[in-house]
């Protein structure tokens, strides 16, 4: 499974980079007003510091417009990826960026069925929210496994791309029921190394070889 970081934040995207394991990176228009930029000089740098995908999200809730926005973002550089909301305008959107060879990525995902039309679309991408299903009660991660079966049924190239991730679990358990990304905020990112055992594990190694008073160089 992929990883992709979900900010906007360039500072915390090149300590992410520099790790060498991750893939890409996703924004939303919260994300780019969080980080008090200009929004396509934002997209621009995140793109020079990644040859992989790189989601920028249009503004515009019409179709005509967003295709409009979509080839501006698209223009920007080559690993752009246009982020489209799942509504009737969106999908058609999609659909003609698709055919016109710009890769998408359809975001607010929260049905089986809105999977299935963003596929139908063809959308590269397709962006289950799965905490934001957790917060309302329901199991977000059961969303994952519906998609999967559904997109393995009928061979859909659609990847799915786990969003709303709130936890390192969160990201087991997407892997586990078949996500192609995971794209994660960089707390999240942070903590997937941690563990309480390899701190202290390291720790004694530390001390044992000190002890010993030898150099490997």
């Amino acid at each position: 499974m992929q990883i992709f970081i979900d900010t906007a934040d360039t500072k915390e995207l090149k300590a992410a980079f520099d790790t060498g394991l991750v893939d890409g990176c996703t924004t939303n228009p919260s994300l780019i007003a969080k980080a008090g930029r200009d929004f396509k000089e934002v997209i621009a740098e995140i793109c020079e510091m990644t040859t992989g995908p790189v989601s920028a999200e249009v503004a515009s809730t019409e179709a005509d417009m967003m295709l409009k926005e979509g080839k501006r973002l698209a223009q920007i550089a080559d690993n752009v990826v246009v982020k489209l909301p799942l509504t009737w305008a969106g999908l058609k959107t999609c659909k003609t960026l698709t055919e016109e060879g710009i890769k998408t990525n359809v975001t607010l995902c929260f049905t089986p069925n809105q999977a299935w039309l963003a596929a139908k679309a063809g959308a590269t991408y397709i962006s289950p929210f799965i905490g934001r299903l957790d917060d309302l009660g329901l199991d977000g991660m059961e969303l994952i496994h519906d998609i999967r079966q559904i997109y393995d049924n009928y061979g859909y190239e659609t990847k799915i791309l786990a969003a709303s991730i709130r936890s390192a679990s969160h990201c087991i358990e997407a892997a586990k029921a078949g996500a192609d990304v995971s794209t994660i905020p960089p707390k999240v990112f942070n903590a997937l190394l941690n563990h309480v055992l390899t701190d202290k594990g390291l720790a004694d190694f530390v001390k044992d070889w000190e002890g010993t008073g030898q150099t490997i160089l």
